[in-house]
């Protein structure tokens, strides 16, 4: 912003200098041009008081001495004294016509006519010629003296556009910088005043906005261990329930199967609580590789009774992720869920380098999504075999570690693509 209203402000004193100085210049110009005609025919009418160019006289035509170059012309336009033409030229003859002395620039001379009379009547005129230099040089001083000011103008502009960039900037990067620290969460920034009443009004918006923030996370996070509690307490006594039946003797596969659900019911909820609560974290390493190949431990089982081939394309090379593992994990479980739940056929798990990022692909051999993809990342409860809240979460959890999780093929042989960025390494 200020360095775009510098510009603006540059630009427009530059066109309105520019546009006065160019008239003025052309106009000092004919005002030291018409200065010195008036010299060059003064002088030119002192000059023929000392030229008697008579009627029929015989003798030859004196010239007084001058520095200008004088040319004596009869009534016929003849020259009779004098270096110039041979012939009056158009001025000349227009004041032999007129009998009004006449002045003009002539290329680089300055010219001037005064008519000769005798008896009354004008029996010829003189004409003379001056080099315009005197006029050059001083049109040169002046437009000299123009351009300073014309350079001054758009310094003096130029730095009053500065302060004023920096005066109207400041307060917006002082309230963008509260923004950036509002978006990573702290809620107690109060936005600064600035006395621009524009910009204070956008401030006193984002205090507003801050304080129903607050309010909104500790309301969430309050529910957030209310839940925990009440849910943490029932599956411990469904665990006690479960053991105690193992401990009876000859457990069955049903028995190992319900505690095994157990204990991912409690990672799942210590998982999602852990990011309600916590800001996502720094520093942390997720390697895909591995826990790929858990997950795959997890669901090649489920997934060869029903008579279907899991596959892992994860190549050789160390594949880790900027995000939390257990994070990873739950959003895995969910995409091999979908791909058991909702797919067809051969299941595949494939990790993609892309452009500092890592790409986790999930894909199968069904028929794929019907309609918009994006409906499945819709929260909704699936009372007719659709996607329910597992996809819509899966895309939370990836934003909330700033990957993000999308439908990279949508069928058949449908193909879901998580996007994580590739950790730095050391």
């Amino acid at each position: 912003m200020r360095r775009r209203l510098v510009l603006a402000i540059v630009a427009v004193a530059t066109a309105a200098v520019t546009l006065f100085a160019l008239p003025l210049a052309v106009a000092v110009h004919r005002s030291y041009e018409d200065e010195e005609l008036l010299r060059l025919q003064r002088d030119t009418v002192a000059a023929t008081q000392g030229i008697d160019l008579g009627v029929g006289g015989a003798d030859a035509v004196e010239l007084p001495p001058s520095k200008d170059s004088l040319t004596v012309y009869d009534i016929r336009g003849r020259r009779v004294a004098g270096r110039g033409s041979t012939a009056a030229d158009s001025l000349t003859r227009s004041t032999l016509k007129t009998g009004e002395p006449a002045s003009g620039a002539h290329g680089s001379e300055l010219a001037a006519v005064v008519p000769l009379r005798a008896a009354e009547r004008i029996s010829g005129a003189v004409l003379a010629t001056r080099p315009d230099g005197v006029v050059e040089r001083a049109t040169h001083r002046a437009w000299l003296a123009l351009a300073g000011l014309v350079v001054g103008v758009i310094a003096i502009a130029t730095g009053a556009a500065l302060v004023l960039g920096r005066r109207l900037a400041a307060p917006l990067e002082r309230l963008a910088a509260a923004a950036r620290r509002l978006g990573s969460g702290d809620f107690s920034v109060s936005a600064p005043r600035s006395g621009v009443s524009e910009v204070d009004a956008v401030a006193t918006a984002m205090d507003d906005t801050a304080a129903r923030l607050d309010d909104l996370v500790s309301r969430e996070r309050s529910f957030s261990a209310d839940a925990s509690h009440q849910l943490r307490t029932p599956l411990a006594a469904l665990r006690i329930e479960l053991e105690s039946l193992e401990l009876r003797g000859d457990p069955s596969p049903e028995l190992h199967a319900a505690i095994h659900h157990v204990d991912r019911l409690e990672g799942t909820i210590d998982t999602l609580l852990a990011v309600a609560r916590d800001a996502p974290q720094r520093h942390v390493r997720a390697d895909l590789v591995r826990l790929i190949d858990e997950a795959a431990g997890r669901w090649r089982g489920p997934l060869a009774s029903a008579g279907r081939p899991l596959r892992q394309r994860v190549g050789t090379r160390p594949a880790v992720a900027a995000a939390a593992p257990e994070v990873v994990q739950e959003i895995l479980d969910v995409l091999m869920d979908n791909a058991s739940r909702h797919g067809a056929g051969e299941v595949s798990v494939a990790i993609r380098p892309v452009e500092g990022w890592l790409a986790v692909v999930v894909g199968d051999e069904g028929p794929g999504f019907a309609g918009d993809p994006e409906d499945a990342f819709a929260r909704r409860i699936s009372t007719d075999g659709g996607h329910g809240i597992g996809l819509a979460l899966a895309r939370s959890l990836a934003h909330a570690e700033g990957g993000r999780l999308s439908v990279a093929g949508a069928g058949p042989r449908p193909e879901l693509r998580l996007l994580l960025r590739a950790a730095e390494t050391a």
